[in-house]
């Protein structure tokens, strides 16, 4: 999601899982990377010598985080300022991108905006907002992507979703209807695009630790509750939904397209979807993702 601090650092550490070159030649364009989960989705693209391009609505962040993306990585970071829901500012970003680096092998789809509400209490532009964000801005994304080179270049596109759709999580009711928007385009396209030499997945991230919607939704203070209920026993990282995507969009990944990688080590599968918990954080104000 990209509702982060806009004071985003590169890893400390990192350690490789696959070649560092892995990427050598490829530019990727990520919306929402100018922070959180999108933020290090770039960054560990660039360190396996990806360019990339991050686009978001806000300039200064953008900014900030492209610098703070090329000092970390050595590679080259262009910043463009997006919004998703607006065609035009898509065509003119793209086109920026496209001027710059004069191709565009990876889209990573990451742009979203979410908030805690009962569905009962969504207002109808609240429900809204959130489809045209992620649903309609991640169509009009790949549909710009697609006619101004995929079309005639083939790739790779990655769009971030959830968990919060498998199982009808409570509060979630707009983001998770947004989310299976997403995951179902996801295949219509792999279908349509396949002839295109154009692969099109999803990566679900659970629960993500070092997020800002992880810490609104309390996770400093249950960290124990969710690790027990996660059959690997921790929740993910970051670095690990990065290195998931750095999978889906290598070579080793050429059979995969129109399904989903949920990357939450099992958390989907045996977490309690509480009423009462979540019906807490709500009342307590941490409601914004």
């Amino acid at each position: 999601m990209s509702a982060e601090s806009s004071n985003e650092k590169c890893l400390s550490d990192y350690t490789y899982l696959f070649k560092p070159d892995l990427l050598k030649g490829k530019v990727a364009f990520v919306t929402g990377g100018a922070t959180g989960i999108c933020f290090t989705i770039a960054e560990i693209l660039m360190r396996h010598k990806c360019d990339t391009v991050i686009a978001s609505r806000k300039w200064d962040r953008l900014q900030e985080s492209a610098k703070e993306l090329e000092r970390g990585t050595g590679r080259k970071c262009l910043p463009v300022k997006m919004d998703v829901r607006k065609p035009e500012e898509i065509q003119a970003a793209v086109d920026k991108a496209l001027e710059t680096f004069g191709r565009i092998d990876i889209l990573i789809n990451g742009a979203a905006g979410n908030f805690l509400s009962p569905a009962a209490g969504l207002s109808f532009n609240a429900f809204r907002t959130v489809m045209e964000i992620d649903a309609h801005g991640t169509f009009n994304v790949m549909k710009v992507v697609y006619e101004k080179y995929m079309k005639n270049h083939g790739g790779v596109i990655v769009n971030i979703t959830a968990t919060l759709q498998i199982r009808g999580q409570m509060l979630q009711l707009h983001a998770g209807a947004a989310k299976a928007a997403i995951e179902t385009m996801t295949k219509h396209l792999a279908v349509e695009w396949g002839k295109d030499k154009i692969r099109v997945m999803c990566v679900a991230p659970g629960p993500v630790a070092d997020t800002e919607g992880y810490r609104r939704l309390g996770g400093r203070s249950v960290d124990s509750e969710y690790e027990k209920a996660i059959p690997i026993q921790r929740v993910g990282t970051r670095e690990d939904i990065g290195n998931t995507v750095i999978y889906v969009v290598s070579d080793a990944a050429q059979l995969l397209t129109g399904t989903t990688i949920i990357a939450d080590g099992g958390h989907w599968l045996t977490s309690d979807n509480n009423y009462h918990r979540v019906q807490r954080l709500f009342q307590s104000g941490q409601a914004k993702l």
